[in-house]
C-alpha cells in the first residue's frame, strides 16, 4: 500500500491564492477527508474552482454537530445558532415543532438535540434539501415533508403547535447579485431570494403562523438587522408579541412573537 504523505504547505499556498481566507484550517479539512493524493488533488480541484467547501467535503458543522449537505442545498451558517437558542429559550417542556424550509435539516437536528419534543417536524419546498434532511434525520422520530411552509403539515395540528422555527430566505432580490460566488453561484436561489425588500416569504411565514401556533405558542425566524423592524410591525398588526434577538458575535438576527392566549 502506498504510504499518503500530502504537501500540506503547498495546499495552503494554493488554497490561500485561490481565495480561501481559511487557507489552513480547510487544508486540514481536505486532508483529512481522504487517503490519497489523487482522492485530495481531485477535492483541492473543486475547493479551488469555487465550489463550497461543504459540498467538497460533503458536509457542515453546526452547533457541534455534523450535518450532511448535498450540492445545492442551502448550506447552514453559523448565525443560524441563534434561532436554534432563541427557540429553546422560548419553549416549554414537551414542545410540538414544526422547522419549515428546513433546508439540509440543521436547524430540526439541533432542537431535537436540545429538546424532547412530542411532535417535531421538518418541511421544504426543495426536494434536493428534502432528500438530504432526510439523510440527516434517519433513524428519528422525523418526518420531512415536501411542500410550501404549512401546506404538507397534518390539519389535526392547526393550532396547536408550540414552536414554529423558520430560516426562510430573507435576501432582497436585488442583493442577491452581490452575495459572496459560493453563494450566488451554488445554492439554489429559492433558498437566498426574499423577494424585493427580502420579507415576502417571511411575511407568508407569519401570517400562517397566526393559524397554525397554540395560544401561548412562538413563532421564530433568522433576519437581517435592518429588517427586524418592519418585520416586527407585521407580527404586531397580525396580533403576535415580536421580540428580537441580537447576537454580534455571530453577526446575527433573530426575531421571537407569541401568540398571546
Amino acid at each position: 500500500m502506498t504510504s499518503f504523505h500530502p504537501d500540506r504547505p503547498a495546499l495552503v499556498s494554493r488554497l490561500r491564492a485561490a481565495g480561501c481566507v481559511y487557507a489552513e484550517d480547510e487544508a486540514d479539512l481536505l486532508i483529512a477527508a481522504v487517503d490519497s493524493s489523487d482522492a485530495l488533488a481531485a477535492l483541492t480541484d473543486r475547493r479551488v474552482g469555487g465550489e463550497p467547501l461543504e459540498y467538497v467535503l460533503g458536509w457542515a458543522e453546526f452547533c457541534g454537530l455534523r450535518v450532511a449537505v448535498a450540492p445545492g442545498v442551502f448550506v447552514p451558517r453559523a448565525r443560524t445558532a441563534l434561532l436554534v437558542e432563541a427557540a429553546v429559550s422560548v419553549t416549554g417542556p414537551a414542545p410540538a415543532v414544526a422547522d419549515l424550509c428546513c433546508g439540509s435539516g440543521a436547524t430540526t437536528l439541533a432542537l431535537a438535540a436540545r429538546l424532547t419534543p412530542r411532535w417535531l417536524v421538518a418541511v421544504d419546498l426543495d426536494p434536493a434539501a428534502v432528500a438530504c434532511a432526510r439523510r440527516n434525520l434517519a433513524g428519528r422520530d422525523v418526518p420531512v415533508l415536501h411542500g410550501d411552509l404549512y401546506d404538507p403539515l397534518p390539519p389535526t395540528w392547526r393550532g396547536r403547535l408550540d414552536l414554529v422555527v423558520a430560516n426562510a430566505p430573507y435576501v432582497p432580490t436585488e442583493a442577491v447579485a452581490l452575495m459572496p460566488a459560493e453563494a450566488r453561484l451554488h445554492e439554489a436561489p429559492a433558498a437566498l431570494d426574499g423577494g424585493a425588500d427580502g420579507l415576502a416569504v417571511l411575511r407568508r411565514v407569519t401570517a400562517g403562523a397566526v393559524d397554525w401556533l397554540a395560544p401561548g405558542g412562538h413563532l421564530v425566524v433568522e433576519v437581517s438587522d435592518g429588517q427586524a423592524d418592519a418585520l416586527c410591525a407585521t407580527m404586531t398588526g397580525l396580533g403576535l408579541a415580536p421580540r428580537v434577538w441580537h447576537e454580534p458575535e455571530w453577526d446575527a438576527t433573530a426575531v421571537t412573537a407569541r401568540r398571546p392566549g
